[in-house]
């Protein structure tokens, strides 16, 4: 970075791979590697970010520590934790950031709190630093409070309150607080903001932060222990598990689909959507990741707020929730700039109106597999599910948005491959006497005949392949789901992987459907759903392969956004769980077959107590 750069909080953008994630268990942060915070909600993640540099750098605010003069910077996160530490070397010297936000002796504080570490390593080093908040996008304006030294900032209902130690004297602007230091080896400083919008806030000492510091690096490291995975990919695995565990909302065990908002799907265009939400569809590969880690409370919290989620909205399955179980918003347009330019910023997502039939079957398989590790469900939970089972029998047969939750009605191959699978998990669910119903035999009967329709009107002779929707040659990288969930393990799969590997992939890239690689980038987690599909259809060395491809493709702290450029950079909200979800359960489907030595099951049919009334096996074809 040049003495220009270096001179004043950035305004320019830095590409979205340069972001490390902090986070508390109601928020999280994403820093830079030149030290500068661009994004931060508080109190919750959902919350309007009183710190939106990354969508409005002139006035969405910032905050900043780097040294006056040019640099080279280099980061890692601390082993096991979501702690950053930011390496800055100059000509005269070398310093350490330490960045975290911290916790409290038995989980998330009762405000945030951000705490910031300056440690000289050799030489002397001239640091700005600075706390700028923004305007809350657009609707309110920051100003600043001085009561003796403690200064607290003000934006909205939201208050922060801002301690500096030894970094030099501390100018207070109308909008800001900021300040300048000269540091020498051995030499520390220490930059504490806390935030809340209860219209009072702490301002801790010194002592106190670096004390809940350690113990928040003690507590991540203590937690990542707890991992049962000590497969070939276990690096990225650990922290793929510690990017999930950023984004589930410790007071209610929702798991957001995302940190953030509005980052395109390609730099300048409109896909920009709000993903702050939970999605049933993301809780089910979520609860689904999480089992297979051993990660037992994690499970047993997200599924209990997704249980009661749709206890409270029966009869309606909703596609998504918010965090704290209110009603989600459809989707508004705000005055910002938008990342790159990127247009429109949005807040809430115009999904919650959709119809998406997956979602049944995203509910019953992480039910499923709630049931299979042990967990018991109440009658009033199988009374739900009973009755959601019983509009499924009914409403596969309508069209919809689709997985992709696009604005086109069809009769969309996945979301019928969903249904197959809510019915299908609904039938074990009765038979392992958690679902009571008089109405199996139809569940039987709707979910054989899905399989059939979905044969005759999904499947394309001239493609070899299963197709995007009926009536079409397109094709859908989200069919490879069929393998993971057992919908198809056989011939008609493993063609498919082929027809989707000739028109939908470049490398370890795979785009999601016909006709995105030309406005969008790659879907991080299409790449490991081919992973599974490819295992599932017995190529083990074509899935291993393309498992060590794919785990290079994050960045360098091993976080994924939602979709990767040609050129490798990324596109999408960040850091984003349904791509470190995929890369969890590839990676664990790998390692389950390498540890028992077995081949994966092959496709078969199921009666209705949940036993195969067959095993055969095709032989997959040649792609």
């Amino acid at each position: 970075m040049t003495a220009a750069d270096a001179a004043c909080p950035r305004l320019e953008p830095v590409p979205l791979e340069d972001y490390a994630v902090l986070g508390d268990g109601r928020t999280v942060a994403l820093v830079a590697s030149d030290g500068q915070i661009d994004w931060f909600a508080t109190p919750v993640l959902d919350a309007e970010p009183v710190f939106a540099g990354l969508l409005n750098p002139a006035e969405g605010g910032t905050i900043g520590i780097r040294p006056t003069a040019p640099f080279e910077s280099r980061r890692r996160y601390l082993p096991n934790t979501n702690i950053v530490e930011t390496t800055f070397t100059t000509d005269s010297g070398v310093a350490r950031l330490t960045d975290a936000l911290t916790v409290g002796t038995s989980g998330p504080l009762p405000w945030n709190e951000l705490v910031r570490l300056v440690e000289i390593l050799s030489g002397e080093v001239d640091l700005l630093w600075w706390v700028s908040p923004g305007d809350l996008t657009g609707s309110a304006g920051p100003w600043t409070r001085k009561l003796g030294d403690r200064v607290t900032l003000h934006c909205g209902s939201q208050v922060l309150g801002v301690r500096a130690y030894d970094f030099g004297p501390m100018t207070i602007d109308p909008h800001a607080v900021r300040g300048r230091v000269l540091l020498c080896q051995g030499e520390t400083a220490t930059l504490g903001v806390t935030g809340s919008d209860a219209g009072q806030v702490w301002l801790p000492d010194r002592g106190s932060m670096l004390a809940r510091l350690n113990r928040t690096r003690d507590r991540w490291v203590d937690w990542a222990s707890q991992i049962h995975y000590e497969g070939r990919w276990r690096d990225a695995v650990i922290r793929s598990a510690l990017a999930l565990k950023l984004l589930v909302h410790e007071p209610t065990g929702a798991i957001a689909a995302a940190g953030t908002t509005s980052l395109p799907e390609s730099i300048g265009g409109q896909a920009n959507w709000d993903y702050r939400y939970m999605w049933v569809r993301d809780t089910a590969y979520a609860a689904d990741a999480l089992m297979r880690l051993g990660l037992g409370e994690e499970t047993h919290a997200v599924v209990s707020w997704l249980l009661h989620a749709v206890r409270e909205s029966a009869p309606d399955l909703r596609v998504m929730y918010t965090l704290d179980g209110a009603p989600a918003q459809p989707g508004a347009e705000i005055d910002a700039p938008g990342y790159r330019n990127s247009r429109p910023v949005r807040r809430g997502n115009d999904a919650v109106g959709q119809r998406q039939l997956g979602t049944y079957g995203d509910l019953f398989d992480t039910i499923w597999t709630y049931v299979r590790n042990d967990h018991v469900l109440d009658v009033r939970t199988g009374n739900t599910l009973a009755a959601y089972a019983d509009q499924c029998c009914d409403t596969w047969r309508h069209t919809d948005s689709g997985l992709w939750e696009l604005s086109d009605q069809r009769h969309y191959t996945v979301s019928k491959m969903g249904c197959w699978i809510a019915l299908d998990r609904a039938i074990k669910l009765h038979n392992a006497e958690q679902v009571a119903t008089t109405h199996v035999g139809r569940w039987v009967a709707e979910r054989d005949a899905i399989k059939q329709w979905v044969d005759t009107h999904c499947w394309s002779n001239e493609r070899r392949s299963y197709t995007f929707y009926a009536g079409t040659d397109d094709l859908d990288a989200a069919v490879l789901l069929a393998g993971q969930v057992g919908f198809d393990r056989g011939e008609r799969l493993a063609s498919t992987i082929a027809a989707i590997g000739s028109e939908l992939v470049e490398g370890p890239l795979v785009w999601r459907y016909s006709g995105t690689r030309e406005r969008e980038g790659a879907f991080v987690a299409c790449t490991f759903w081919m992973v599974n599909a490819l295992h599932h259809t017995d190529q083990r060395d074509r899935a291993e392969g393309l498992m060590e491809a794919a785990v290079g493709l994050a960045n360098d702290v091993g976080l994924f956004s939602e979709e990767i450029a040609a050129d490798r950079s990324f596109l999408g909200n960040l850091p984003q769980a349904l791509s470190h979800l995929a890369l969890i359960n590839a990676a664990t489907s790998l390692s389950e077959q390498a540890e028992s030595g077995e081949r994966p099951a092959a496709n078969s049919d199921v009666r209705a107590d949940g036993s195969p009334t067959s095993i055969s096996r095709s032989e997959p074809c040649p792609s």
